[in-house]
C-alpha cells in the first residue's frame, strides 16, 4: 500500500497529460492534476521516497 499513493499520481498525471493534448475533456482533467500533485506533496513532506 506504501506505493498505491505515488502510483495513483502518477496515472493521474499521465491521464492529465493525454487529456490536455489529445482530448481537451475539460476541467475535471485539470482537478485530478491538482489531486495527484498534492498526493506527492503530501509524500514529500512525510519524509517518503517518491
Amino acid at each position: 500500500m506504501q506505493n498505491l499513493l505515488y502510483t495513483i499520481a502518477v496515472i493521474l498525471v499521465i491521464l492529465w497529460f493525454l487529456g490536455f493534448l489529445v482530448f481537451n475533456v475539460g476541467s475535471i482533467i485539470h482537478i485530478l492534476l491538482l489531486i495527484a500533485v498534492i498526493a506527492i506533496l503530501l509524500r514529500i513532506i512525510k519524509g517518503k521516497e517518491i
